[in-house]
C-alpha cells in the first residue's frame, strides 16, 4: 500500500511540514504561559491552562520539530531512506490534528481529553512504525543506532503513561499509583526522549558543524549505560519510594550528561572549522546548561530538598537544554534542508546562493540573548514569587520566538 522510497533524500515538504506546524504550536503555548503568569506565580501549575500550553510546548513544538528532522536526518546518519513518505504526510496530519485538538480539551474540558490523546497516540505510533521500517534497512547498525532507538523507546512509553494518566483521572484505575505514573512520564519524556535523542543526533551534527575529523567515539559507549541506568533506577525509585535510590539515579544521569559533554569537547578540539558559528555555540550552551541542571538535580536529592526543586529544575530543563538545543540546531539544519532542496544540483548551472546566505548568523545574536534572557527571568520570578518580572520576562522570551520562528519561516523565500 505504501511504496518505500528509492533515495537518501527525503522530500522537503514532509519535514517542513512538521517544523512549520511546530511554529504554530510553540507561539499558542507561550501566549497561553503568559495569560496565566498568576497561577505560574504562585506555584499552581496543575491547572488545564498549564497542561495545554505544556503539552503544546512539549508535543506540539519540540516533538513535531523532532519529527521533522528525523524525517530529514535519519536517512543522512543511517545511509537509509524514509521508509515511505506517504505514510509520513498521513502520519503528519493525524499527528497535528491529535496533539491541536487534545490541548484544546486539555484547556476546557480535561476529561474528555481521552479521544484526542488516543488520536495523538495513534500518530505518534505511526512515526515510531516508520523510524521502525526504516531503521531495519539499515545494513550496519552503529551507536547512534542505539541511542535513537532507546529515544524512540522512551517516547512510545511516555505516550503509554500518558494515556494511561488520563484513563486513570476518567476512571479512578491505578489511581494510588498516579503519582509515580505522573513522574516517570515527564521523566522518560524528557531525560528519555528528547535528551537521548539529542544526545544521539549531536554525535553526527558536532562534527558537520564544526568540521571535525579523526575523533573517537568511545565514550559515547559510557555516555550509555550511565544515563540509561540512572534513569532506570530513578523510576523504580518513584515506586519504591527509596530517597537513596533516587539519588543514585540522579548520579548516574549526571555522570552520563558529563561524559557526553567532556565527549563533545574532544570532538570540537579535532575541528578544522576554528571560528564556530552562533547558533552552533548556542546549542553547546545549552549543554552545558543541561549537565549543570543535571548537578543541581543531583545536589537537591543529595540534601533531600529535590522534591521542592523539582518543578524549578524541569522548568529550566525544558528551556535551557532541550529547547535552546532544538533552536540552537535548527538555525543550522534549516537552511542546509532549503539549500540543498533548492540550490544543490543547480551548482555550476548557475550562479547560486552560498549556503552562510541563507541565514544571517550574526542577526540570530539578539534572538538568543533574548530568549536567555526572558527564560532566567522567569525562573527568577518564580522565585521571588514577582509577576512585574515575570510578565516583562515572559513577554521579551515570547518576542524573541516570534522573530526566531520569523527567521525560519524566511528561508525558503531565498
Amino acid at each position: 500500500m505504501f511504496s518505500s522510497h528509492s533515495s537518501n533524500e527525503t522530500n522537503i515538504k514532509l519535514p517542513f511540514s512538521f517544523i512549520f506546524m511546530s511554529m504554530v504550536a510553540l507561539m499558542g503555548s507561550q501566549i497561553l504561559l503568559l495569560v496565566h503568569g498568576d497561577f505560574i506565580i504562585n506555584g499552581q501549575f496543575r491547572i488545564p491552562g498549564i497542561w495545554s500550553a505544556a503539552h503544546l510546548f512539549v508535543l506540539g513544538w519540540a516533538l513535531m520539530i523532532a519529527m521533522g528532522s528525523m524525517y530529514q536526518l535519519v536517512p543522512v546518519a543511517f545511509l537509509t531512506p524514509i521508509w515511505s513518505e506517504k505514510f509520513g504526510f498521513i502520519q503528519f496530519g493525524i499527528t497535528a490534528i491529535g496533539i491541536f485538538s487534545f490541548a484544546h480539551f486539555l484547556f476546557y474540558d480535561p476529561q474528555k481529553a481521552l479521544i484526542p490523546g488516543l488520536i495523538t497516540l495513534a500518530g505518534i505510533l505511526m512515526f515510531l512504525f516508520q523510524m521502525f521500517m526504516t531503521l531495519r534497512q539499515q545494513t550496519k547498525p552503529n551507536i547512534l543506532t542505539l541511542y535513537v532507538g532507546f529515544a524512540l523507546l522512551c517516547l512510545l512509553l511516555t505516550i503509554i503513561l500518558g494515556i494511561t494518566l488520563l484513563y486513570s483521572m476518567k476512571t479512578g484505575i491505578a489511581s494510588s499509583y498516579y503519582q509515580p505514573i505522573f513522574k516517570s512520564h515527564l521523566l522518560l519524556g524528557t531525560s528519555g526522549w528528547f535528551t537521548m535523542l539529542i544526545f544521539g543526533f549531536s554525535y553526527k551534527m558536532a562534527p558537520m558543524f564544526s568540521l571535525s575529523h579523526g575523533y573517537s567515539m568511545k565514550p559515547a559507549n559510557i555516555v550509555y549505560p550511565f544515563y540509561t541506568g540512572g534513569l532506570a533506577a530513578t523510576i523504580v525509585s518513584f515506586f519504591v519510594e527509596l530517597p537513596g535510590l533516587l539519588t543514585l539515579g540522579l548520579l548516574l544521569q549526571f555522570i552520563g550528561f558529563a561524559v557526553f559533554i567532556y565527549h563533545i569537547s574532544l570532538i570540537l578540539k579535532n575541528r578544522v572549522k576554528k571560528k564556530l558559528d552562533r547558533s552552533f555555540m548556542f546549542a553547546l550552551l545549552a549543554i552545558v546548561s543541561g549537565g549543570v541542571i543535571h548537578l543541581a538535580a543531583f545536589i537537591t536529592a543529595l540534601f533531600g530538598i529535590f522534591s521542592k526543586a523539582v518543578g524549578l529544575l524541569l522548568f529550566l530543563y525544558l528551556f535551557l537544554w532541550i529547547a535552546f538545543s532544538i533552536i540552537g540546531y535548527l538555525y543550522k539544519i534549516v537552511p542546509f534542508l532549503w539549500w540543498t532542496a533548492k540550490y544543490s544540483k543547480e551548482i555550476g548551472k548557475k550562479d547560486v546562493p552560498a549556503l552562510k546566505d541563507m541565514m544571517n548568523d550574526k542577526a540570530a545574536t539578539p534572538v538568543f540573548f533574548g530568549l536567555m534572557l526572558g527564560i532566567l527571568g522567569v525562573a527568577a520570578s518564580i522565585c521571588i514569587g514577582s509577576k512585574i518580572l515575570f510578565l516583562t520576562s515572559q513577554i521579551l522570551f515570547t518576542a524573541a520566538c516570534l522573530i526566531f520562528c520569523y527567521s525560519i519561516a524566511k528561508v525558503i523565500t531565498k
